[in-house]
């Protein structure tokens, strides 16, 4: 009997400990859970409201704006060309032979009726004196001249002679653009040895014909003013504008709204909202599009963080920058921070002339 309440004495702390083993144990799968589903909430909350922030139980957006203008669209073709003589001739001997020497090289200066080369016309078993070959006009050697000892007949060229005081640019246009072209167009032309500097030139002459082997027409511009930097035989980097779209204000393609093949734009309300705003767009270059209706120069509209907004949206516009702390009290005691509105409308879209990239026409919409 002594023995059995013993035994049972002994098995209540026991009995105690395991409660209070599974009690402990219970309460930290409880405080884990909490936790766990406190941030499941939170993410909820960051995913539903991205780039947004609370302010007085509403939340509100930062983005940035430009002042819509009314800008010019300068369509273009970008293609490649060679630098070549305006006037050039190619030289023939006069008598078929062997080559025997050139007085000239590649670059050399000529005047006409100047000796640039000896043919020998000599055969086996008959003799003859060498045959000069005579430069036949002023200007320099642009093509690099038949090595001696070369065999020429009356049809082969020994070299090419240029005025190299009257450059121009010959360019490939795809036969797509064909219906552009025009004597008078204007182009920037860039050299590999000088990629930072622009040359300008104009068409002067549009080839008649369109070659059938590279569905291409040849174009000739002239530059606007000599350069001893411009040598014959550059490669040359064109962009030939076409057209001009004007009349009508542009903003960045990115930052309009697409919804059911409709566009929309977010026009910034004076009580610091936004209005989402179907719009019309137009010709479109450099990812700069015209807006044909819904707008009006002189209105703000978002360029960045467009994507979050909602019509009626609040916002906070950080084109300058972000706002100071003494803006921010301003701000919340319902003054307006003054912008940098210098800076904010720089970021407008703008129509000028680009120096690179792909031709504009054919990204038209």
């Amino acid at each position: 009997m002594l023995e059995e309440n013993m035994k049972q004495s002994a098995a209540v702390p026991k009995k105690r400990f395991r409660r209070s083993y599974i009690v402990m144990l219970c309460a930290v799968i409880v405080t884990a859970a909490g936790v766990f589903f406190a941030q499941s909430l939170s993410k909820k909350n960051k995913q539903a409201n991205p780039g947004g922030m609370r302010r007085g139980g509403s939340t509100v957006f930062s983005v940035k704006t430009a002042v819509l203008e009314k800008t010019v669209l300068h369509d273009y073709v970008a293609t490649n060309g060679e630098v070549e003589a305006q006037s050039s001739i190619e030289v023939f001997p006069d008598i078929g032979g062997r080559v025997v020497s050139v007085e000239v090289q590649l670059g050399s200066p000529v005047k006409k009726g100047e000796v640039i080369a000896y043919i020998d016309p000599s055969e086996p078993g008959a003799k003859y004196i060498k045959s000069p070959v005579y430069a036949p006009i002023n200007g320099a050697i642009v093509s690099t001249p038949l090595k001696a000892g070369t065999r020429v007949s009356t049809s082969s060229v020994l070299t090419e002679i240029g005025d190299l005081r009257n450059l121009q640019v010959s360019a490939n246009i795809p036969e797509r653009f064909v219906a552009l072209l025009r004597p008078g167009l204007l182009a920037n032309v860039t050299l590999e040895a000088y990629p930072d500097v622009i040359f300008t030139a104009t068409v002067s002459r549009v080839s008649p014909v369109v070659d059938s082997a590279s569905r291409t027409k040849t174009v000739i511009l002239s530059f606007d003013k000599n350069d001893w930097r411009i040598n014959a035989g550059m490669f040359a980097k064109v962009i030939l504008y076409t057209v001009d779209y004007s009349g009508e204000v542009v903003m960045p393609v990115d930052s309009l709204v697409t919804k059911d093949d409709r566009y929309y734009a977010f026009v910034v309300n004076d009580d610091s909202t936004v209005s989402r705003r179907e719009v019309t767009v137009g010709k479109t270059v450099d990812a700069v599009a015209q807006i044909l209706s819904g707008l009006q120069a002189g209105e703000r509209v978002v360029v960045e963080g467009q994507t979050s907004l909602s019509d009626g949206a609040k916002i906070r516009d950080i084109t300058a920058g972000v706002a100071k702390p003494d803006e921010a009290a301003a701000e919340k005691a319902g003054g307006k921070p003054e912008a940098d509105s210098k800076a904010a409308d720089s970021k407008a879209a703008s129509g000028a002339k680009p120096e690179s990239g792909r031709g504009g026409s054919g990204g038209n919409r």
